[in-house]
């Protein structure tokens, strides 16, 4: 976040993020996932178990029904108990009965070779007509991204829109006084350990391309913008300037960030080319400019600025020029995180000491507030976007939450007995 909650903004002035370092962040368990909410139309579906499932390492029918539930356009009716699987002829009646329009049923079988071949139909209820096949091979270990891909699939054949649920998400968790950054499913599982070291990391953000991040690492004893290869592990310092470097934002090309450096003094924003050369300066203000995040089409840089008093939300040319103040609802937002279509801006604001996550209609300045609770941070778009994820406090706790753009859905992805926090939901993979 553009500031810590229990500080000023006048005292956050971007190093302030040593504090992180007295923060104790509780060990993470393992995650959950609890959707709540209801949407104003949600199509009802049926996810049949999958043929094979019971042996299979992964339940593949439960993963996408969870999916396809926590993007708000579904309700999974109970299946439980239905013999079907891609070769059957379903009856339709007992479920047009109960009001269903889609069918999913399939099988995963173990191949010779130690694979697995996952087959899935999907038919519409209603004409009682086929839609579509789906067929995936993959490893043992790659099951849980096949299930993703079968809800992504079956998102698309039912709405028109690309599914999300084969990206993933990066965040950060402390446990016994480490810090790790993690990379995970969209839905949270199968975590994997980027980085992990005694000092704090933050704002971990996903390259365009999904193949690298870029991070704030204070291993250094402060604040350094480091750019890890995901594949590899391998990493550099891009922006290891005197006093602070923070808040890297991808260009859309992917070949140079922007972060905020008070290198000169103050913090400002300034374009760091990965090649190398000399970081060129973007904003010229008095205050604290931060917090960048570019417009989806890479030719506009959204921002946090104190310049007229109290920190609001700033558009300015990518390439540096004249900005212009977007955000007038209240007297603190920050946080900014631009759609990928283009139509929405979802940011944090504060009033009356509560913060909270809003969405902003682009074209017409409209905005919205997603959710009721009061402690929202640091908002990323799914890269379809149609979902947000977030970190916020809940009964006490940290978690991390997906939402619905109307906050009617919302889906709490929380360890047990952890706290997380400084999510980023990465591209589409491919």
């Amino acid at each position: 976040m553009f500031e810590m909650r229990s500080l000023s903004f006048s005292r956050r002035s971007l190093a302030i993020l040593a504090t992180l370092a007295a923060m104790a962040w509780p060990a993470l368990a393992q995650f959950r996932v609890e959707v709540s909410g209801v949407g104003m139309t949600q199509l009802p579906v049926v996810i049949a178990p999958f043929k094979g499932e019971a042996t299979a390492p992964q339940k593949l029918a439960a993963i996408v029904q969870s999916d396809l539930e926590r993007s708000g356009q579904f309700k999974g009716l109970d299946a439980s108990g239905a013999a079907l699987d891609e070769t059957s002829r379903p009856d339709f009646s007992p479920w047009r009965q109960r009001s269903a329009e889609a069918l999913l049923a399939g099988s995963v079988s173990r191949l010779a070779d130690g694979r697995y071949d996952v087959r899935a139909r999907l038919w519409d209820v209603v004409k009682g007509q086929e839609k579509a096949d789906f067929r995936d091979t993959v490893v043992a270990a790659d099951l849980r991204l096949s299930a993703h891909r079968l809800s992504d699939w079956v998102y698309e054949k039912l709405t028109g829109t690309p599914g999300a649920f084969a990206s993933r998400i990066t965040y950060v968790t402390k446990q016994s006084g480490r810090y790790t950054l993690w990379i995970a499913d969209s839905d949270g599982e199968g975590a994997q350990s980027a980085l992990s070291s005694p000092e704090p990391i933050i704002s971990p953000s996903w390259s365009p391309a999904g193949t690298h991040l870029a991070y704030v690492s204070f291993e250094l004893r402060k604040p350094v913008v480091y750019v890890h290869e995901v594949g590899t592990g391998q990493r550099r310092a891009v922006a290891n300037f005197k006093g602070s470097n923070s808040a890297p934002a991808w260009a859309r090309d992917g070949k140079s960030i922007v972060a905020t450096l008070s290198r000169d003094g103050g913090s400002q924003l300034f374009r760091i080319d990965l090649a190398g050369g000399e970081p060129r300066r973007l904003s010229q203000s008095s205050g604290i400019d931060t917090e960048p995040a570019f417009s989806s089409d890479g030719t506009a840089l959204y921002f946090v600025s104190d310049r007229g008093g109290s920190p609001q939300i700033y558009r300015m040319p990518a390439q540096g020029g004249p900005s212009e103040r977007v955000t007038f609802n209240g007297s603190y937002n920050i946080s900014p995180t631009l759609s990928p279509d283009g139509r929405w801006m979802a940011y944090i604001n504060r009033q009356g000491g509560q913060f909270r996550l809003q969405v902003m209609d682009l074209a017409s300045g409209q905005t919205s507030a997603v959710t009721d609770t009061s402690a929202d941070e640091r908002p990323s778009f799914a890269p379809n976007s149609r979902l947000l994820v977030y970190a916020t406090v809940q009964q006490g706790q940290e978690a991390l939450m997906t939402a619905t753009l109307d906050g009617r859905i919302k889906a709490r992805l929380s360890g047990r007995s952890g706290d997380i926090r400084e999510p980023h939901w990465g591209p589409f993979r491919k």
